[in-house]
């Protein structure tokens, strides 16, 4: 009878393995992205835009960080939005000198970039806008400026808290890349 049952749980293991094995192809990580809503930048800057409902404004915490520096957090993306505010016509902070320091900034990933595309346009409050969009492997992959050329600077860069590749995060960089050009044509310099 032991020889019987051993014989059939032989018989049942090796029938198991009889199939072909295929190895399954790489996988992505799933990016559930959220339903666009847009929410007005509390008062108490001298700008504001409308934001994603999904990103948390927090102060900068760089410390060399000034005054109306924030952060979009986009939390379940992983992705910030770095935003600096520059009033113009101050001390060292002329137009000239805060559009060459905002292009030196973006040309310093031309190292690990595979290139930098960058377009120039009015927002419809008809403030200057340069955007670059950067590819590769690069730490930003989104950068932009708008100034009114005589008293307000933003610049907004957007970065990642992940080391995944670029490719795979296409979807979430895609969705704050349209947030960030929202916000771009919401934005509006108070007097």
């Amino acid at each position: 009878m032991r020889r019987v049952i051993a014989t059939l749980i032989l018989i049942s293991l090796l029938s198991a393995c009889q199939g072909d094995y295929f190895p399954k192809p790489k996988g992505y990580n799933r990016i559930d992205l959220p339903e666009r809503e847009f929410t007005q930048l509390e008062k108490d800057k001298p700008y504001t835009f409308e934001h994603s409902v999904h990103s948390i404004v927090e102060p900068d915490s760089f410390n060399l960080a000034e005054k109306y520096w924030i952060n979009l957090n986009y939390r379940d993306l992983g992705g910030k939005v770095h935003l600096t505010y520059l009033q113009l016509d101050t001390k060292d902070k002329d137009v000239k000198a805060v559009l060459n320091d905002a292009i030196n900034l973006t040309a310093k990933h031309q190292v690990k970039a595979y290139g930098i595309d960058e377009s120039v346009g009015l927002t419809p409050n008809g403030y200057t806008a340069v955007v670059a969009e950067l590819s590769g492997e690069v730490p930003t992959q989104f950068q932009f400026f708008v100034t009114d050329s005589t008293k307000n600077f933003l610049r907004g860069a957007l970065y990642f808290d992940t080391a995944m590749k670029n490719d795979s995060l296409a979807p979430s960089i895609e969705y704050i890349k349209t947030d960030m050009v929202h916000l771009m044509n919401t934005l509006e310099f108070k007097k």
